[in-house]
């Protein structure tokens, strides 16, 4: 054997009894009614000296060796099945008991760590390098996720969050936070984030009371006169700083982000949103319009492009009937236009197509405006509206999370040219979205928040 097999068997031994010893100590946590801090804490120690290609694999022995075993419920259930039934007290302490029996362990574990501090911000992390691994090579993961979320769906959803808003009297901290933290407009400059929170914007976070100066998730509006269909209207910069809007009556929401990656997926969102809106409409009643200006994350890249491709297997709309959006006139005369700039000939029009969307410079040239306006808006609204991942679920996230809130939107809704940008450009063909939010859907959802919210006071 040589020496570098040698070191790498043996690095491979040690990783694997760091891992054992931490499955361990999780299992004794669980074992433990009143786990100590001292146990508590060598978990966390011991996690966070573990590499990043360790992480998965722990996650994998946890999966296999924190489990409910059969033989632990398989005598219970039998008597429960047994049993007629008929005394419904008695039948009700059976279930009971066999539902504290099926527990998962790894939850019973992971509920000792919010007892002390920084065991929640530590869970966070937790959660969010399990994402992480289940996106990389290991989507089996999901049940030691279901664990682990379905503890965040309780401690975030029903009476720890608090709304605050910042303001350019919140702390340095606050508001350096948000410039680092917007991922769908991010701001290039202190200047700019001076305007995001001027007299016609406002910005609202959410944060948890375990956690009470770490914002969780926050939401920029702009109050604006009608629906703003482009973003350029509401990010002002440099010559296009002008003065507050002057009797504005809608609030458009146009940037909104999870800053905790341990809680994607949990709907925090949709508080967010409602609790906003009433925060909103109690500072300005003559706001009667709620709607947002979103981008279409991964239009042209994971959509477009993948059709053009051919590669439409996993898509209602075909390459035939991408193409068929343009007439013949257009197709001749984007083909023309493209062997003209490039001084190269594609080999047919889905190729000339799909190198036009690939530089975003192709948003500054009114000749390919003109051409593309009509059949990029045309896929735009097929791509929100029609694609789905399952029955009742659109494919882009986006869209999916704002129809599930009760937004609505229609063709017009749909705004060519709306983000000028070459990240709006690259990844949404620089097309936007008002998705709106009628006031009677707003109250239906919003008594239920406030129900969830006031649920523990």
């Amino acid at each position: 054997m040589s020496k570098k097999t040698a070191q790498s068997d043996s690095l491979g031994v040690t990783s694997d009894r760091r891992i054992q010893g931490l499955v361990g100590t999780l299992s004794a946590i669980h074992a433990t009614q009143a786990p100590s801090i001292d146990i508590l804490k060598r978990f966390q120690t011991q996690y966070m000296d573990l590499t990043q290609e360790e992480k998965p694999l722990l996650f994998d022995a946890m999966l296999r060796g924190m489990e409910v075993r059969k033989e632990d419920i398989e005598g219970h259930l039998r008597e429960l099945l047994e049993a007629d039934g008929s005394d419904s007290v008695e039948w009700g302490r059976g279930v009971s008991a066999l539902r504290h029996k099926m527990e998962s362990p790894r939850l019973a574990a992971f509920r000792g760590f919010l007892n002390i501090h920084g065991g929640l911000r530590f869970l966070l992390d937790f959660r969010a390098d399990l994402l992480a691994a289940q996106r990389r090579k290991s989507p089996h993961l999901d049940l030691v996720d279901a664990d682990i979320a379905g503890l965040f769906n309780t401690w975030f959803q029903q009476g720890f969050l608090f709304l605050r808003e910042i303001t350019q009297d919140s702390s340095y901290r606050h508001i350096q936070f948000l410039r680092e933290h917007d991922m769908v407009h991010p701001m290039t400059s202190i200047d700019e984030m001076g305007s995001r929170l001027g007299l016609d914007r406002r910005c609202f976070a959410l944060f948890h009371h375990a956690m009470p100066e770490e914002i969780v998730i926050f939401i920029e509006v702009a109050l604006t006169r009608g629906v703003t269909r482009s973003i350029s209207e509401i990010i002002r910069k440099g010559d296009q700083q002008t003065g507050p809007v002057k009797n504005p009556d809608t609030a458009v929401f146009y940037s909104i982000n999870n800053s905790q990656n341990g809680l994607a997926g949990l709907g925090l969102g949709k508080v967010l949103i409602f609790q906003v809106v009433d925060a909103i409409k109690r500072d300005h009643p003559e706001i009667k319009t709620f709607a947002t200006l979103s981008p279409i994350p991964g239009l042209r890249e994971r959509y477009l492009e993948r059709i053009l491709q051919g590669d439409d297997k996993k898509f209602s709309l075909k390459r035939k009937d991408l193409e068929a959006l343009f007439s013949e006139a257009r197709k001749r005369s984007l083909v023309i236009c493209h062997a003209e700039r490039t001084e190269s000939e594609a080999k047919d029009f889905a190729s000339a197509l799909s190198e036009i969307l690939a530089d975003p410079s192709w948003i500054e040239d009114e000749e390919y405006l003109a051409l593309l306006e009509k059949p990029l808006t045309e896929a735009a609204y097929y791509h929100v509206a029609k694609e789905t991942r399952r029955p009742g679920r659109l494919l882009n996230p986006v869209a999916n999370f704002h129809v599930g809130n009760g937004a609505r939107f229609s063709r017009r809704n749909i705004n060519f040219a709306a983000n000028l940008s070459d990240r709006g450009v690259e990844d949404s063909c620089g097309v936007m979205v008002n998705y709106i939010y009628s006031e009677s859907r707003l109250k239906k959802i919003n008594r239920t928040v406030r129900t969830l919210l006031q649920w523990h006071k």
